[in-house]
């Protein structure tokens, strides 16, 4: 509840901040100039990286078992529109909850290939962020939280590599550990060794450059969605604009607010624009157009496939004890 009271205050100041000064009159006006043409455009390009997303998830999932593409798609599709509807991140549990209904793998197991595609998601940002810099000059700030991310990804894959490298020793000790705990705990080592095997793609080099490729794929169409977008309002700047953009958005996103990114999404794009030196009232129109169409794909793909996909918070609590 703390959470949900503190992501709510976050919203409300960043939605103060993203209208205190703004022209109301230039904001509707800037809204009157959409090309509705490029904004379609945009909104297939976010289906289309959804696809993406759950091709890339299949491959992660391939080691330890083969799951139907159509299966793959209508699971991310739920899983996300929880992941936006739920506050705190508890959404990011639904994806590995549906698909250990849907086929055999454990959910321990599916839930370690959804670090796995968080760390793939890192490495590649990190990658387009490195490029971005040498091309265009970037905020001290922006830059300053690529370091810290770089950081916390390269010791996830170090405690990866470890936990693959060491897995028996590690479910030996766990075993031996729980022995000495009271019966609840048994569980323990069987579900850590679930999850250490969900680690599997990391023994392929193939399939893991693969998944990069497809994190790869997935990015730069989100750059390119949003270069699009920019067209639709007539901002006339270059793709890597666009690519500084989704940058500044993700670190914004990253801030847990309500559910939605209500706020921290629209700050994030008025900040974003500001580099480029986009007026305020333009800048939050693009961001509440951008936000809208996101919304919509998530929520449409998301509730199409909710009848047939269903949960409660009293399954996920329920297959999360050992």
């Amino acid at each position: 509840m703390k959470k949900i009271i503190l992501g709510l205050i976050l919203s409300a100041l960043f939605i103060y901040l993203s209208l205190r000064g703004i022209d109301m009159d230039a904001l509707l006006h800037s809204l009157k100039r959409i090309d509705f043409s490029y904004a379609l455009i945009s909104a297939v390009i976010l289906v289309v990286m959804q696809i993406v997303r759950s091709v890339r998830w299949g491959v992660l999932l391939a080691p330890l078992e083969k799951v139907s593409q159509p299966v793959l798609f209508a699971i991310t599709s739920v899983g996300f529109l929880a992941i936006v509807a739920i506050p705190a991140r508890l959404g990011e549990l639904v994806r590995p909850y549906l698909i250990a209904k849907k086929s055999s793998i454990p959910m321990s197991s599916a839930l370690a290939t959804i670090f796995m595609e968080r760390l793939l998601d890192s490495v590649t940002v990190l990658i387009i962020l490195a490029t971005t810099l040498i091309l265009t000059p970037l905020p001290s700030w922006l830059v300053k939280s690529g370091v810290f991310v770089l950081g916390i990804t390269v010791l996830a894959f170090v405690l990866i590599i470890f936990v693959h490298l060491k897995k028996e020793y590690l479910l030996n000790l766990s075993a031996s550990l729980t022995r000495r705990l009271s019966p609840r705990w048994h569980g323990l080592t069987h579900t850590i060794g679930h999850f250490i095997g969900g680690f599997g793609i990391m023994a392929d080099g193939k399939r893991f450059a693969i998944a990069g490729l497809f994190s790869l794929t997935f990015w730069l169409l989100d750059a390119f969605s949003i270069y699009l977008l920019l067209k639709a309002f007539k901002i006339n700047l270059p793709f890597m604009a666009a690519v500084v953009i989704m940058l500044v958005l993700l670190v914004g996103i990253a801030i847990p607010t309500a559910p939605g990114f209500i706020g921290n999404w629209h700050f994030a794009c008025v900040m974003g624009l500001a580099i480029f030196g986009i007026g305020k009232a333009e800048a939050l129109s693009f961001a509440i157009v951008y936000h809208f169409i996101t919304m919509i794909v998530i929520l449409s793909l998301g509730l199409f496939f909710l009848p047939s996909y269903t949960f409660s918070f009293g399954d996920l609590k329920k297959s999360m004890r050992f």
